[in-house]
């Protein structure tokens, strides 16, 4: 009888042990997603955009629901990066699967890369594809301003429109 008791303990333990083994491989893949993200956040905070985009691209299959932030601090590393390409994809990307504040500040940030696609696009003297792109630009803007004033409290993106739209109408 005291020999079953202790196997009976034994097996106790050993499932309690097991359990809990599971449980800490979850929190230590918590753990480690956590440890990425921080790292790829004071990156893109330090100006280390190559560092922190790499982290954030590391991250997105594992995301789960955070995958919207995460593609969205992407594209915004991208853009501080001055990989305008790379900003306007993500971003547009993001925006078309997006609503509310998700799509209005993914939209923020695609259009502040089409802005500066169409700028440097009028550099080389291409007025056509550098016209389209302050386009999209201001119809982006447009819309986070109508839905989302909030997210410009300083004015920024509406100065930004008018520029953009100062440009456009001295093509038209």
């Amino acid at each position: 009888m005291q020999v079953f008791t202790h196997a009976r303990a034994g097996t106790i333990v050993l499932c309690a042990l097991l359990i809990s083994s599971c449980a800490e491989t979850g929190s230590q893949g918590q753990k480690n997603f956590e440890t990425e993200y921080s790292t790829a956040r004071n990156a893109l905070e330090q100006g280390d955009f190559a560092k922190a985009n790499r982290v954030y691209k590391r991250l997105v299959p594992d995301a789960g629901g955070l995958e919207p932030r995460i593609r969205l601090e992407l594209s915004h590393g991208y853009l501080r990066a001055g990989d305008f390409n790379a900003a306007e994809k993500e971003a547009g990307g993001l925006a078309k699967a997006q609503t509310g504040d998700g799509r209005a500040a993914a939209l923020a940030v695609q259009a502040t890369a089409e802005h500066e696609l169409g700028l440097q696009a009028f550099a080389k003297g291409d007025t056509k594809t550098g016209k389209t792109y302050l386009e999209q630009a201001e119809a982006a803007l447009t819309e986070v301003l109508r839905t989302n004033p909030e997210l410009d409290p300083l004015g920024s993106m509406a100065g930004r429109k008018k520029s953009i739209q100062s440009r456009l109408n001295g093509l038209r």
